[in-house]
C-alpha cells in the first residue's frame, strides 16, 4: 500500500506531500490544475523513463519518493536478498533527475539499476496492482480474469509444474534421438575401425618393442661374431683375461703374507675375476639362444606392417595412442546402446506426462468454461449500471496447443451498441469505455483475488446522473476492501470517497505551482456542492452534496 508521495521540483510542483489513505481517495480539481502530472511522478518511481525536461528548476535536481507499507514482506525477501538490500515493513522508492537528464534510482537509500527497479515493481504489480497493468486487450489479462473468478490458482500451478516437466523431458528426448542419429550415421565406420584394431589385438608398447626385436633379428650373424670375439678374449684365447687375472691374484697373494695392506687389493682382483667369469657364461648363453630366423623375422615385420598402418590411418605414433582410440571407439559404440535404451525409457516417460498434461489441461478447461457464463452476466449487468446499457461482453475460448497456461486462448469480446457483433475489446472500445469495462470487471475480481492499490484516472468520462453514482458505488465497495486511488470530475463519484484529495494551481509571481490537500468534512461538503452548482455553491447544491456523501 501507498502512504506517502512526495514530489519536488516536477513540471508544475514546486514541493508537495501526498499522505493516503488505506481506502478510496478521490482526487478532484479543475482541468490542467495537475493531476495528470502527480500520475506522472507516480509513474516515475514504479521505473519509467523521464529527461530533464520534468525539472521545474534548471539549477536543482527532481526529486519523487513513495512510501509503501508491505503487509506481507516475505513476498519480497528473495528479490532483496539478491540485490543486497535490507528488508524492513516499510519500503521507500525514491528518483532523483537532474537538468541534465541523469536519473538516478534508490530503493530503502541504496542505489538500484532501473531494470532491479521494474522487477521489483512488477512483484508488487503481480501482488498488488496485477489488473492495474495489463492491457483490458491483452489476453493474458483475459484470461488471469477467468482463473481469478473460476479459482483455478491450485489447478494452474500443478498444471505448469506438469507442463514444465514435461517439456524438460521432451527436449532430453529429442537431445537424446538427435545424438542417435549423429552416431548412426558414423557407426558403421566406427564398427569398421575397432574390428581393425581388436583383430590386431595389440598388447602396450607392443610395436616399440617389435621394433627392437626386428633390428636384433635383423643382425644376429653380426651380434654372435661379435659376442663369439668376446667371449674368446675373456676364457678361449691362448692367455684369457680370466686366466691372466688368476695369475695376477696369485702375484698378490704371494705379497700379502709381507704387506697386509695388499689385502683390500687382493679382495678387489678376485671380485673383478668372478665378476668377468660371470660375464663369459652369460655370453656363452647368448650365443647359444642367438640365431638368424627368417620367418621370425617375416612375422615380425608383417606385424608390423599391419600396426603401422593403422598409425598412418588414425595419424598417430605409439601403440598406446592406437590403444586409446581403441578404447574410445568401444565407450562410443557402447554409449549407443545405451542411448537406445534411455530413449525408450524417456519415451515412456514423455508419453505418461504427456497424457497427464492432457487431462490437466482439461480440468482448468473445464472450471474457465463454466465461468464464461457468469462473467458474461455479471459484466453485463454492471455496464448497464454505469451507463452503458447497450454494451455487452462474450467470451470465447478457443482450444490451441497446450502452452504453460494450458490449451485456451480467452477472448473477452464486446459490442458497445447491442449489435450482435462482438470484436475484440483492443480493436473496438474507446477509452472511456475501456475505463468503465476495467472498474466492472475489478469490482468482479477483487472478490476472489487481493488487489491492494487500484488507480482510475477520469473514469467517468461520457457519464454523469444515475449511472455516475453507480460507478462510484463500485469504487466504494472496492474501497472497502484495499487502496484505491481516482482521478474524476463527477460529484457522484467524489462523494464516495474516504478520503477527498484536491489539485489547485496558484498563481505566484510569473511562476505557476501545483498543489494538493486533503479536504475536511465541511471543505469537501462545500467543493463537492461547487462540483454541482459552481461557485459559490447554492443550499440546493450544498443539500445535494450532503445527499450524495450520505450526511
Amino acid at each position: 500500500m501507498l502512504k506517502n508521495l512526495e514530489i519536488q521540483n516536477y513540471i508544475l510542483i514546486d514541493h508537495l506531500s501526498i499522505d493516503l489513505s488505506n481506502q478510496l481517495s478521490v482526487i478532484t480539481g479543475e482541468t490542467g490544475a495537475g493531476k495528470s502530472i502527480i500520475m506522472g511522478a507516480l509513474g516515475l518511481i514504479l521505473g519509467d523513463r523521464a529527461d530533464s525536461s520534468v525539472c521545474r528548476d534548471a539549477s536543482k535536481k527532481c526529486f519523487i519518493e513513495g512510501l509503501f507499507k508491505l503487509d506481507d514482506k516475505e513476498v519480497y525477501r528473495i528479490f532483496f536478498e539478491q540485490n543486497d538490500l535490507d528488508l524492513t515493513d516499510e519500503l521507500i522508492i525514491r528518483r532523483e533527475i537532474s537538468a541534465q537528464g541523469k536519473s538516478r534510482a534508490f530503493i530503502n537509500d541504496s542505489p538500484i539499476n532501473l531494470t532491479d527497479l521494474k522487477q521489483l515493481t512488477s512483484q508488487l504489480v503481480d501482488l498488488h496492482q496485477q489488473f492495474d497493468t495489463l492491457s483490458l486487450g491483452d489476453t493474458d489479462f483475459q484470461r488471469t480474469v477467468i482463473d481469478a473468478l473460476a479459482n483455478t490458482q491450485k489447478e494452474l500451478a500443478t498444471y505448469k509444474q506438469s507442463f514444465l516437466s514435461w517439456k524438460e523431458d521432451e527436449k532430453k528426448l529429442n537431445e537424446l534421438i538427435a545424438q542417435k542419429e549423429a552416431f548412426e550415421k558414423t557407426e558403421s565406420y566406427n564398427k569398421h575401425l575397432l574390428s581393425e584394431l581388436t583383430d590386431l589385438n595389440l598388447k602396450e608398447n607392443e610395436l616399440e618393442q617389435l621394433e627392437q626385436e626386428l633390428k636384433f633379428l635383423e643382425n644376429a650373424v653380426q651380434i654372435k661374431s661379435q659376442l663369439d670375439a668376446s667371449v674368446q678374449v675373456l676364457e678361449s684365447t691362448d692367455n684369457p683375461i680370466v686366466q691372466q687375472l688368476k695369475q695376477i691374484t696369485h702375484n698378490l697373494e704371494g705379497i700379502v703374507k709381507w704387506q697386509p695392506d695388499f689385502e683390500a687389493l687382493l679382495s678387489r682382483l678376485k671380485a673383478t675375476q668372478i665378476e668377468l667369469a660371470d660375464i663369459a657364461d652369460e655370453l656363452s648363453t647368448w650365443q647359444d639362444k642367438i640365431d638368424f630366423d627368417g620367418a621370425k623375422i617375416e612375422a615380425i615385420q608383417e606385424r608390423l606392417s599391419l600396426g603401422y598402418n593403422l598409425q598412418k590411418k588414425h595419424k598417430v605414433q605409439t601403440t598406446q595412442e592406437l590403444l586409446a582410440i581403441q578404447s574410445r571407439l568401444e565407450k562410443e559404440l557402447e554409449a549407443v546402446l545405451n542411448i537406445e535404451e534411455e530413449i525408450v525409457k524417456l519415451s515412456a516417460l514423455v508419453t505418461k506426462e504427456a497424457e497427464i498434461v492432457k487431462e490437466q489441461a482439461s480440468l482448468l478447461s473445464d472450471k474457465r468454461h463454466k465461468q464464461a457464463a457468469p462473467l458474461t452476466k455479471n459484466v453485463n449487468q454492471l455496464l448497464h449500471q454505469v451507463g452503458m446499457p447497450n454494451a455487452k461482453i462474450k467470451v470465447s475460448i478457443e482450444q490451441l496447443n497446450y502452452s504453460i497456461h494450458g490449451q485456451d486462448k480467452i477472448d473477452i469480446l464486446f459490442d458497445a451498441n447491442n449489435t450482435d457483433r462482438f470484436e475484440p475489446i483492443r480493436k473496438v472500445a474507446s477509452g472511456g469505455e475501456l475505463s468503465r469495462l476495467m472498474l466492472c470487471i475489478k469490482s468482479l475480481v477483487a472478490k476472489s483475488v487481493d488487489l491492494p492499490t487500484m488507480i482510475f484516472d477520469e473514469i467517468d468520462t461520457g457519464i454523469s446522473g444515475e449511472p455516475a453514482k453507480q460507478v462510484g458505488l463500485l469504487l466504494q465497495g472496492l474501497g472497502d476492501k484495499r487502496q484505491v486511488l481516482c482521478i474524476t470530475h463527477q460529484p457522484q463519484i467524489a462523494a464516495k470517497g474516504h478520503a477527498h484529495l484536491y489539485v489547485y494551481k496558484e498563481q505566484n509571481g510569473s511562476t505557476t505551482q501545483t498543489h494538493i490537500r486533503l479536504l475536511s468534512p465541511t471543505e469537501r461538503t462545500e467543493h463537492i456542492a461547487r462540483m454541482i452548482g459552481g461557485d459559490p455553491p447554492t443550499k440546493s447544491a450544498l443539500d445535494n452534496a450532503k445527499e450524495l456523501m450520505g450526511l
